[in-house]
């Protein structure tokens, strides 16, 4: 069992003025990519974090304010997005082409 926190579902509990969430989904030929790997790079490109997605496709991390890559890794192939997170609640799409 990973240490990561649950992906998906609501923010109940999570104080968004003190925490930077990076979270969002993964998309392939306009549906949602289950079991995608997402990986969380700093802006330097070092590995940080990796989870998961949903049936959904979701993903969710709990990063520091900054400049940070989300990639994603899948059978049915890979992209990427930069995201300058903020405090609070920052949301992005990886559409795999």
């Amino acid at each position: 069992m990973c240490g990561a926190p649950k992906q998906g579902g609501s923010l109940a509990g999570i104080d968004l003025s003190t925490q930077t969430v990076i979270q969002g989904s993964v998309w392939h030929d306009g549906a949602p990519v289950a079991g995608a790997y997402v990986r969380l790079l700093d802006s330097t490109d070092e590995f940080t974090a990796e989870v998961v997605t949903t049936p959904e496709g979701e993903f969710r991390f709990f990063a520091a304010p900054g400049a940070w890559k989300v990639r994603s890794l899948a059978a049915v192939g890979k992209g990427e997005r930069v995201v300058d997170a903020e405090l609070g609640l920052n949301e992005t799409t990886i559409v795999i082409d």
